[in-house]
C-alpha cells in the first residue's frame, strides 16, 4: 500500500483511513493508498518548516543541488516502464502517452539540474555609480511550497513544479489528486534515493477538502503553487490571503485554434484533430474551440468528423487505441452535462455527444469525440471548460473578427493560428491575450520556455527561466566599504 511521507519516513495516514483507487479504463482495482487528514499535513508542513530553517538544502551550493536533479532524471529514465505503467493505470491514459509524458519528466529535471549547476551563488552586482558601495542583487529560495497538482498529467505537471522548488532550495508538500497517486509516490520514492534530505519532500495523499486546507492558509508555508480548476484557484487565492503568501496558479483555458483559408489544409485538418482529442480533451491547452474562415468552414468541419468517427477508444495497453477514456464517473457527468447545455443553447450536435457503452467500453468511462458547429461567442459551451473531447466551431470573415472571437474569453492559456501568410500570423499573434501562441503548430511545449496564462488562466509561470524564479526571493544586500557618520545631523 502507498503511504505518506513526512521527514523522510514513509507512513500510514494517522487515522488510519484509506483510498482504493481504480482504472477509469474498465473499473478494475490498482491499488489502496493511505489517506490523509489535515493532521497529516499539518505534521508534513512542520518538517518542511524545520527542513528549511534549520537543514541543509537551502544552503547548499546551488551546483551540489544540480547533481541531485541530475541523479533523479537518471532514476526516472530507469524507472520509466514502471512508471508509465502506474499512471497509465491511475488515469487510463494510453501506456504509449504515458511514456512520452515520462520522457518529458526526465527533460524537465535535465533542464533544470543544468539551470541549477550553472547558476551562480554569488548574484549580480549593480552598478550604484558610488565609490565605496557594493549592492548586490541575489535570489534565494523562498521556503516552503505547498504543490497541488491535477489529474490529467499528474508525474508531468509535479515536474513542473517539484524540479524548480528544488533546485531553489526549497522544501515542500506535494499533494497529487487523490485519484491518480502512484507517479507522485514513485517520484518521491527517486527523491528520496537520489539524496535529497529528510524534510526536503514530504508527500501527502487525499482530497483537498480532507487534507488540504492547511497547504494554503498555514503561516508556515510561504509559496502555494496550483494546476487545475478555476473555481479551486479561487478559493486556494482567499484562503492564501490572510498570509499574503505567494500564489502559483495554472487554470486550464478556453483556447482557440484559427485556421485561415490559405492554410496547409492538411496540417491543419490533422492537427485540429489532435488539439481537442487528445487524452480525450483533458487537456488544459486543448484547442476545443475551432475558429475557422467562413469560406472553407463546411469543408474543413466535414473533414473533422469523418475522420473523428474512426477514432478507436480503448484502455491503456489496447494497442489498436488511439485515445482512452475520461479519468472518472464524476468527470464523465460533467461532460454529459457540458453537451446537453450545448444542445439547449442551439448549437448544432454534428457527431458523439453520448457516452460510448459498446463491448469492453461498458466498463470505462468513455466519450466519444462529439463536434458541435453554428455555435455562438455567447454560449457557454463556448465560454466554459469541457475538459473533454468536445469542438465547437464559429467562423469569421475577417482578420479583426478571428482576433475578436479568439480574445473572447475570461482564460488566456494558448492558442494556435494556421496560415502560410507570416506576416498575418505575426500580426495576430501580438494581437492575442494568451500565454503561448503556437504558430502552424498544436501543443508542443518544452521546459526552456515558459508557460502560463493571461487573464483567469492563471498568476505566473512554470517552465524556463521565470518557472525557477517563482520559487524564489530576490534580497538586495548593500555593503558600504568605506563607513562614515552621514552628517545628516550635524
Amino acid at each position: 500500500m502507498a503511504e505518506l511521507f513526512i521527514d523522510g519516513q514513509w507512513r500510514p495516514a494517522a487515522d488510519g483511513a484509506t483510498r482504493d483507487i481504480r482504472c477509469p479504463a474498465d473499473g478494475s482495482f490498482v491499488a489502496t493508498v493511505a489517506e490523509a487528514s489535515e493532521v497529516d499535513t499539518l505534521a508534513a508542513i512542520a518538517a518542511a518548516r524545520a527542513a528549511f530553517d534549520d537543514g541543509e538544502w537551502p544552503t547548499m551550493p546551488t551546483s551540489a543541488r544540480g547533481e541531485v536533479l541530475s541523479r533523479v532524471a537518471d532514476l526516472l529514465e530507469r524507472d520509466s516502464a514502471q512508471i508509465a505503467r502506474a499512471e497509465a493505470l491511475d488515469t487510463g491514459k494510453r501506456y504509449v502517452e504515458a511514456e512520452y509524458d515520462v520522457a518529458d519528466v526526465v527533460s524537465v529535471f535535465r533542464h533544470y539540474a543544468k539551470v541549477a549547476s550553472t547558476a551562480s551563488d554569488a548574484g549580480r552586482v549593480a552598478d550604484v555609480g558610488r565609490e565605496g558601495v557594493e549592492s548586490t542583487i541575489r535570489k534565494e529560495p523562498i521556503g516552503v511550497c505547498a504543490l497541488i497538482t491535477p489529474w490529467n498529467y499528474p508525474l508531468l505537471q509535479a515536474s513542473w513544479k517539484v524540479a524548480p522548488a528544488l533546485a531553489a532550495g526549497d522544501t515542500f508538500v506535494l499533494k497529487p489528486s487523490e485519484i491518480t497517486p502512484h507517479s507522485s509516490v514513485h517520484l518521491i520514492r527517486i527523491l528520496d534515493e537520489a539524496g535529497v534530505p529528510a524534510g526536503v519532500a514530504n508527500l501527502v495523499l487525499g482530497t483537498g477538502a480532507g487534507c488540504g486546507g492547511p497547504l494554503s492558509s498555514d503561516p508556515r508555508v510561504d509559496l502555494v503553487s496550483f494546476t487545475g480548476s478555476l473555481a479551486v484557484g479561487r478559493h486556494l487565492m482567499a484562503a492564501a490571503a490572510p498570509t499574503v503568501k505567494r500564489v502559483a496558479l495554472e487554470l486550464g483555458g478556453k483556447n482557440p485554434n484559427i485556421v485561415f483559408a490559405d492554410a496547409d489544409r492538411e496540417a491543419a485538418l490533422d492537427n485540429a484533430m489532435t488539439a481537442v482529442f487528445l487524452h480525450s480533451g483533458q487537456v488544459c491547452s486543448a484547442g476545443a474551440r475551432l475558429i475557422v474562415e467562413e469560406s472553407i468552414a463546411e469543408e474543413f468541419v466535414d473533414e473533422i468528423i469523418a475522420r473523428a468517427r474512426g477514432i478507436r477508444l480503448g484502455g491503456p495497453f489496447d494497442d489498436a487505441a488511439q485515445t482512452g477514456p475520461l479519468t472518472s464517473e464524476a468527470h464523465l457527468r460533467k461532460v454529459e452535462a457540458y453537451v446537453a447545455t450545448g444542445i439547449a443553447e442551439g448549437a448544432r450536435l454534428r457527431l458523439g455527444g453520448e457516452r460510448a457503452t459498446e463491448g469492453d467500453l461498458a466498463d470505462g468511462y468513455y466519450f466519444p469525440p462529439t463536434v458541435f458547429d453554428r455555435c455562438r461567442s455567447d454560449m457557454s459551451i463556448v465560454q466554459e471548460e469541457s475538459f473533454g473531447p468536445v469542438l465547437t466551431v464559429e467562423t469569421f470573415t475577417t482578420e479583426d473578427e478571428a482576433v475578436t472571437l479568439a480574445n473572447d474569453s475570461i482564460f488566456g492559456l494558448a492558442g494556435a493560428i494556421w496560415t502560410t501568410d507570416q506576416s498575418r500570423a505575426d500580426r495576430i499573434a501580438r494581437r492575442l491575450r494568451m500565454g503561448t501562441v503556437w504558430i502552424n503548430d498544436y501543443h508542443p511545449y518544452v521546459a526552456q520556455a515558459e508557460w502560463g496564462g493571461y487573464k483567469q488562466s492563471g498568476i505566473g509561470r512554470e517552465l524556463g527561466e521565470l518557472g525557477l524564479e517563482e520559487y524564489q526571493e530576490t534580497k538586495h544586500v548593500w555593503r558600504n566599504t568605506a563607513p562614515a557618520p552621514s552628517g545628516w545631523w550635524t
